[in-house]
């Protein structure tokens, strides 16, 4: 394996460079059946397209996505679905002065020591363009989870830089660049103009979560619901910390308070995110991504060569101030992803009789 693969009953493999003329992935083990066009599959795209406000990068993308196969007349045919996404805004002179350099945060030094070679426009491999195709992948899960199991997925923004985020509605997340569940979203619009004139970035904090999630999914003891979920969320590009339902705050609960009271009418709490034992409770599955700053920056940064010699660097070209503005679709779309992988599971070996049984609903949400 070459870590370009994920999931193994629904595999996607992903392909392509930041600055290359294509990205996309094969997606191998979608059951037959589902009726599946592009238009299934753009407006997750969309959502976490460049170039959607000042905010984020300014490279402009359509990532119109292609269906190259495994779908006949509109339905999927049970073979491998090929999804191509056209490059079509790159700019690569904007990486020239840095081919012989490191940048500071990014994975320059660690692609050159262990390939001997690096591909320095938009960080090639690396860039967070190639989430994109998993973006695409998790929409085609998502649909056939909706349409299963009625399971639903959603995220927001809880936190930028120094900014903490309050939760009014889910219904204002669709209404601002920043996926922010607030009405007033000024103050983040100001303190991102900041942050752009200082030539700085920084990090976001991400809630995500999945709703009327069958009971069951998960498999103990290495391929836990919430293990994979933890593997799924740091793989996500700039991702440096994980939380299932109280997370790091359970560090400080008392179990009298962490452990989550069952009653007849189903659980008194989520502490848990959803998840016991690795398996899943039927309660929404609760996480929450913490993501870095943007490593690109144009303020000067002191590195080194490859010849080992002290230099410094300006990353020239169009960045995301935060890249956590665009990653709540790919938080939903690598939940979705983990989610169709343990439906698919389940259904292997314990059958749809299991998962068709009624889920407890948690009181509190």
């Amino acid at each position: 394996m070459s870590g370009n693969t994920f999931g193994t009953l629904f595999a996607v493999t992903n392909f392509g460079e930041s600055h290359g003329p294509a990205i996309g992935c094969v997606i191998d083990g979608c059951p037959p059946g589902l009726a599946l066009s592009e238009a299934d599959i753009q407006p997750d795209l969309d959502r976490r397209r460049p170039g959607t406000s000042r905010h984020v990068t300014q490279r402009n993308e359509p990532d119109a996505v292609q269906i190259l196969s495994g779908v006949y007349q509109g339905q999927t045919t049970g073979t491998p679905i090929c999804l191509l996404i056209p490059n079509t805004d790159q700019r690569s002179k904007d990486y020239g002065d840095i081919g012989q350099r490191f940048r500071p945060g990014h994975a320059d030094y660690t692609y050159w020591r262990k390939y001997g070679l690096r591909d320095p426009r938009g960080g090639g491999r690396s860039s967070a363009r190639l989430t994109a195709p998993m973006v695409a992948a998790g929409a085609v899960a998502k649909k056939w989870l909706a349409e299963k199991y009625g399971t639903t997925f959603r995220g927001c923004m809880t936190q930028i830089g120094d900014e903490v985020i309050g939760f009014e509605s889910w219904d204002h997340v669709p209404n601002n660049a920043f996926f922010a569940p607030v009405a007033d979203v000024s103050r983040l619009e100001a303190y991102m103009d900041a942050l752009r004139k200082a030539g700085d970035s920084c990090g976001a904090r991400l809630r995500v979560t999945a709703s009327s999630v069958p009971v069951g999914l998960g498999e103990p003891l290495f391929d836990k619901m919430d293990a994979d979920i933890a593997y799924a969320m740091m793989g996500i590009n700039a991702v440096k910390g994980v939380e299932i339902g109280a997370g790091f705050g359970s560090v400080t609960q008392r179990g009298t308070t962490h452990g989550d009271s069952l009653s007849p009418q189903g659980f008194r709490s989520n502490n848990a995110g959803g998840v016991l034992g690795g398996i899943t409770t039927g309660q929404d599955l609760e996480v929450s991504v913490a993501i870095k700053p943007t490593s690109s920056i144009i303020s000067p940064r002191e590195t080194i060569d490859i010849d080992g010699n002290p230099t410094e660097i300006v990353t020239k070209g169009r960045h995301d101030p935060c890249v956590g503005i665009r990653a709540t679709p790919i938080a939903e779309a690598m939940l979705a992803l983990v989610v169709m992988e343990h439906a698919l599971r389940h259904r292997a070996q314990c059958a749809d009789v299991v998962l068709a049984q009624p889920p407890i609903k948690a009181s509190a949400r």
